[in-house]
């Protein structure tokens, strides 16, 4: 059985940012795993947190000179500015019960048995900000987590592309692909219209 790296949603109102990028993780040091840079196939760097659960994975299987595909949730400002928070790595083979002789596989195949492709990213949440001039907005999603102690439950994304100043305050789901540091939409589906108007 196949594991989805991106799983689906399970209420139609989940809010979520996640996506799936492939390249190799380069620490800032030794001592300091944790931090550091996702760098892709093409070079570009990406600051980047692994978080608790994925250190573990990071310090017993991964070896830091491959690339892999990591599970990753995205952060930012402005749309030059992305920083990543490493959830999970993808490894059918290692990380699942494949056969060992799976390293033949095409691992951006299986992907796309999936859906899914490198770089794609699964955003839901409330549009509550559209700036028609630099053709960008912004998506308030809100943590699932009830817990008090989490100082920043609802973050914010900025994401390039277009959507309609109607749609302010609707709950939506989108399609985006991660370009350099920024994120852009590919296409964008209205799950509730309005929804939070009187938030």
């Amino acid at each position: 059985m196949l594991k989805n790296p991106i799983p689906k949603v399970t209420n139609q109102l989940q809010h979520r940012a996640i996506g799936i990028i492939n390249g190799k993780f380069t620490p800032h040091g030794n001592e300091q795993l944790n931090r550091g840079f996702l760098i892709d196939n093409k070079g570009e760097k990406i600051e980047t947190v692994v978080l608790g659960k994925a250190l573990s994975l990071l310090k017993k299987h991964i070896d830091l000179k491959k690339s892999y595909y990591w599970i990753v949730y995205p952060k930012n400002k402005n749309t030059q500015n992305l920083h990543l928070q490493v959830a999970g790595i993808w490894d059918p083979f290692q990380l699942n019960d494949f056969p060992n002789d799976s390293t033949k596989t095409n691992f951006s195949k299986l992907l796309e048995e999936l859906d899914l492709k490198d770089n794609y990213f699964s955003v839901r949440g409330e549009l509550v900000f559209v700036n028609t001039q630099k053709k960008e907005f912004v998506i308030k999603i809100c943590s699932s987590m009830k817990s008090k102690n989490l100082k920043n439950k609802n973050f914010k994304l900025v994401i390039k592309g277009e959507l309609s100043l109607e749609l302010l305050h609707s709950f939506v789901s989108l399609d985006i692909h991660r370009d350099g540091n920024s994120l852009q939409l590919i296409k964008y589906e209205v799950i509730e219209k309005n929804l939070f108007e009187n938030n």
